[in-house]
């Protein structure tokens, strides 16, 4: 290949700039152009190109979001839209392309090589770390490090005022953020989305707990799991104590990649590109361990990466 194109797609991740800048210079090293594309297939479509060399991704290793900024794309989701697309990747001469995004974006990437037989391989960039076929995934260790530093605020302003903190942190669909930024937190409880809880029951521990003394708790719940001002509400209705709730929100998605996401994005992102260069398609970068390893997007996409059951157990040691 002569020349190759990258996206980054879907919801953005601390870590995709180190990814994107690991993708650019380790093409350049084989002799291979890349065209990235802005709003991800949003801009494919609409052919919002522009040539990357070694400059144009110096400087960006730090940064968080994503300098070729992201979209979600309705039009590419019909098969008129990845037409649309593919034309444009042959127009530029894009022989190939690496995706950085989530499980949505790489779903896109395999749909070109199904639909068109596109040499394609996924980057997986996503602060949920529900990506099946790598331990981790770009933007999570920030994602969780970020919720943690609000957690260690939050508490001091807990046992202050003597009140119990509800704090929501994003996780539509899984609660891998909140159980390890709960347990990094120590939280008195962790609300996910894959196990099922009482809040009466939780509201009884708290009482138990300050029947010993304690007077000020921490409660961390999944978005997926139940909204903070509902969970805050019921607290307060069967303990009588005063309840506060927060929402992180967004403020998770920002902010610098921590060391772990930058040395992990470049990684990743240089296994993939080698791997796109050497004739492979239809992969995803990972890591197991320590290791680099590279999965069939089939079997990425069509498994369901489970929360650990020992983190969970562990969450209900701590909270004694």
């Amino acid at each position: 290949m002569k020349r190759i194109g990258v996206i980054t797609s879907g919801g953005d991740a601390p870590g995709m700039n180190a990814a994107l800048r690991a993708v650019v210079r380790a093409a350049l090293g084989r002799g291979a152009e890349v065209i990235g594309f802005n709003h991800g297939y949003e801009g494919l479509i609409n052919d919002e190109s522009r040539n990357l060399d070694s400059p144009s991704v110096g400087g960006i290793i730090d940064r968080g979001g994503t300098i070729l900024r992201t979209a979600r794309s309705a039009a590419f989701m019909t098969r008129e839209g990845r037409d649309q697309a593919m034309a444009v990747l042959i127009k530029n001469g894009c022989e190939g392309l690496v995706v950085i995004g989530g499980d949505g974006s790489l779903t896109g990437a395999l749909k070109l090589q199904e639909e068109f037989d596109y040499p394609v391989c996924g980057v997986p960039g996503s602060i949920d770390n529900d990506i099946s076929g790598t331990d981790f995934s770009i933007g999570f260790d920030t994602a969780v490090n970020t919720a943690v530093d609000a957690i260690d605020r939050v508490r001091d302003t807990a046992y202050s005022h003597e009140r119990v903190f509800v704090i929501e942190v994003m996780g539509r669909r899984n609660g891998f953020i909140a159980l390890e930024a709960g347990l990094a937190g120590g939280a008195e409880a962790i609300l996910v989305p894959e196990m099922p809880f009482s809040l009466p029951d939780i509201g009884a521990e708290l009482l138990e707990a300050a029947s010993k003394g304690k007077r000020s708790s921490i409660i961390v719940v999944a978005e997926g799991a139940a909204k903070a001002d509902d969970v805050r509400e019921a607290l307060s209705e069967c303990t009588g104590f005063e309840c506060r709730a927060v929402v992180l929100g967004h403020m998770q998605r920002g902010g610098s990649p921590t060391a772990f996401d930058r040395v992990l994005a470049l990684r990743l992102g240089h296994l993939a590109t080698n791997r796109l260069l050497s004739g492979f398609r239809g992969e995803m970068a990972g890591l197991a361990g320590n290791l680099l390893v590279s999965h069939p997007l089939t079997f990425v996409l069509s498994s369901e990466r489970q929360i650990d059951p020992e983190k969970l157990l562990l969450s209900e040691a701590m909270a004694q």
